[in-house]
């Protein structure tokens, strides 16, 4: 081999070693692309997660409140209904003596 010959066979493996690494730049792109728009749907489902938990925390609320209302107002149903009773059983006895 002459330094021609070496000159040339060293100037094709440079270019080889070009072109990979701009194949190698290519699919890094590629990567970093694909990466990107997996972080964009990541970052939407958890929007998505954060506003749906934060429903479910109003309707929680909001069950919690109905469930006090609703645990202060039996007792005086109940009260109601058992003095209704009382009233009726009265009023019964009073007409069949």
């Amino acid at each position: 081999m002459n330094d021609t010959e070496s000159l040339e066979k060293i100037a094709r493996l440079l270019e080889e070693v070009r072109d990979n690494q701009k194949v190698q730049l290519e699919r890094q792109a590629e990567s970093l692309a694909l990466q990107k728009e997996q972080y964009q749907v990541f970052l939407k489902q958890h929007e998505k997660t954060a506003r749906i938990q934060e429903r479910a925390e109003a309707i929680q609320q909001r069950s919690s409140k109905l469930v006090n209302r609703i645990q202060r107002f039996v007792p005086f149903a109940i009260a109601a209904v058992f003095v209704l009773i009382l009233y009726l059983t009265w009023l019964l006895f009073r007409v069949f003596r």
